[in-house]
């Protein structure tokens, strides 16, 4: 799928509140191969504007995953490399078949990529070790950093990915998106602010219609029915 395209169908997904998780996942072989190399030597032909495009859309197409409304998961069911190995950091969480495998490829072209989110992820030591050697990492090996957080059999993958999804999209749909807002955000607060932001949202959600019900059916012993007010 097309960087636009996939731009689009975020758009249209992030704007209907009846989504409330989503799993991103990539097909055959590859979760995703990263920027096709002679796409790349086309862009650096057509002069530093059509670069900057390429780069851009990229660019518009991560932050348009972490800025997602609701969890994304990706489902790791293969190669994952350079700019596809970006795309599954910029999920909320990562899962991988026992197949998938993760390169950090730029430094093997003449580019970088995945120095800031990786190493805010896995910590710096592990991070580096995937950056400045351009080597492929298994799928254990990742579980292992803390790059996914578990690791199944191809042919289980998707049921696993869709089945947390469906977890996260039965909780309350107002604070699981208030509590990935303030998680995304949590490297970069200190205590304070972090207390700040956290208390913010509980104002917030403390009013919600979901709120009352959840302690209403707590009190009838019965599952919650949350509507997202």
């Amino acid at each position: 799928m097309a960087r636009h395209q996939l731009l689009g169908h975020l758009d249209r997904l992030d704007a209907d509140s009846n989504i409330r998780a989503l799993v991103l996942t990539g097909k055959g072989r590859a979760f995703c191969g990263g920027d096709d190399l002679k796409e790349q030597e086309a862009a650096q032909k057509g002069g530093s504007a059509a670069r900057a495009e390429q780069l851009g859309e990229f660019a518009r197409l991560l932050a348009r995953i972490e800025s997602f409304r609701v969890p994304v998961v990706a489902a790791v069911n293969g190669f994952a490399i350079g700019g596809g190995l970006e795309l599954a950091l910029c999920c909320d969480i990562r899962i991988a078949s026992t197949d998938a495998s993760f390169t950090c490829a730029a430094v093997s072209v003449g580019l970088i990529a995945s120095a800031w989110r990786l190493p805010r992820l896995i910590g710096e030591g592990p991070a580096k070790h995937m950056l400045l050697t351009g080597s492929a990492f298994d799928a254990a090996a990742a579980e292992r950093f803390g790059l996914v957080t578990a690791v199944h059999r191809p042919d289980e993958l998707i049921a696993v990915a869709s089945a947390l999804a469906e977890r996260i999209a039965s909780r309350a749909p107002l604070s699981v998106e208030a509590t990935k807002r303030v998680a995304s955000r949590a490297n970069d607060l200190d205590a304070q602010a972090g207390g700040r932001a956290m208390n913010e949202e509980v104002m917030k959600l403390v009013k919600s219609a979901d709120h009352a019900e959840a302690l209403a059916a707590f009190r009838e012993k019965r599952a919650p029915k949350f509507t997202r007010s």
